[in-house]
């Protein structure tokens, strides 16, 4: 007896535990200081710390030494930004995170200044 070619364990019938599942059904993380451009990075990546979940231990290994944007560690798990809100929240609360503001675009330099030195560089 042949199996169909359209089972329903497929790649298309998505993941098998469910985005809820992997943040104990909780919708909202413990603080509101994310939004999907708020920069993380670990402060160690001490993966035997008790209660960690595996996506926890991901995003840990993920933002060792370079900083990643809430929107990139979503992609990154493919996990929806809210349910990746929730893990970081969890991180945050254990002091396994720092977060930082993205550079303020009034902080950022004048396109005249990035012209200059673009133009200097190329005149070595």
């Amino acid at each position: 007896m042949s199996e169909p070619e359209d089972s329903w364990w497929d790649v298309d019938a998505g993941p098998i535990v469910r985005s809820f599942a992997r943040t104990g059904g909780r919708t909202r993380p413990s603080r509101d200081e994310f939004n999907l451009i708020t920069l993380i990075i670990a402060t160690n990546a001490d993966t035997a710390r008790h209660g960690l979940e595996p996506e926890h231990i991901v995003i840990l290994r993920m933002c060792t030494g370079t900083p990643l944007s809430v929107a990139e560690i979503s992609a990154r798990l493919d996990l929806p930004a809210t349910v990746a809100k929730v893990l970081l929240g969890d991180l945050l609360d254990m002091g396994a995170i720092h977060t930082r503001a993205p550079i303020a675009l009034a902080e950022a330099p004048e396109i005249h200044v990035l012209q200059a030195v673009l133009d200097g560089i190329r005149r070595l």
